[in-house]
């Protein structure tokens, strides 16, 4: 759990993924679209991935990924960041951790 709350940690936006994920793909194409630029774990590309990824679980995120975090705390997965984009929250809580300028 330490693992995932320094990484959580070392920018606005942190998302844990996996590469072959398509929510994934999509959850980080949103961000970027917006001109974000998150940290992107992949766990099926890191050393102790599977670790990662069982600490993701304890947090009630299931799945596992993604698992996207704001401002060091956790958001949830697609569903949630998708559910905040629609209700126009996205942007501004983006906008709050510094993530987004404009």
């Amino acid at each position: 759990m330490e693992v995932v709350t320094k990484l959580a940690s070392e920018r606005p936006v942190v998302i844990f993924s996996k590469s072959s994920c398509c929510m994934s793909y999509t959850i980080k194409t949103l961000v970027c679209d917006f001109g974000v630029n998150p940290a992107v774990h992949e766990l099926d590309e890191m050393q102790r991935g599977k670790e990662i990824e069982q600490a993701l679980l304890t947090l009630r995120c299931s799945p596992s990924v993604p698992a996207v975090f704001i401002g060091g705390e956790f958001v949830g997965g697609a569903n949630e960041v998708m559910s905040l984009h629609l209700k126009r929250s996205l942007i501004p809580m983006l906008k709050r951790v510094g993530a987004l300028w404009v």
